[in-house]
């Protein structure tokens, strides 16, 4: 079976994030006063093989912890759902 697990990765609340910060200040200089925060993150998608669903979350949760979150810095979330043939 396949799955597709669609993962959200954000800096945590308490790391400064530059990049959002940027571009915060640039929608407020073109007119969007009520926007009060900005965060920027990563979105990964990926395709998996397995046998339930259950191994696909656990094939994305490892993926997630060894390569593509960094859990000193990051939080992260996915959703992992059967594909139809």
């Amino acid at each position: 079976m396949k799955f597709s697990s669609k993962i959200k990765i954000t800096l945590r609340k308490s790391i400064l994030d530059p990049q959002g910060k940027a571009i915060e200040h640039s929608l407020k200089s073109i007119g969007y006063d009520s926007i009060l925060d900005t965060r920027i993150g990563k979105f990964i998608e990926l395709l998996v093989e397995a046998d339930s669903s259950e191994k696909a979350k656990q094939i994305t949760e490892d993926a997630c912890k060894k390569l593509l979150a960094n859990p000193v810095m990051e939080d992260y979330e996915f959703e992992t759902v059967e594909l139809k043939a």
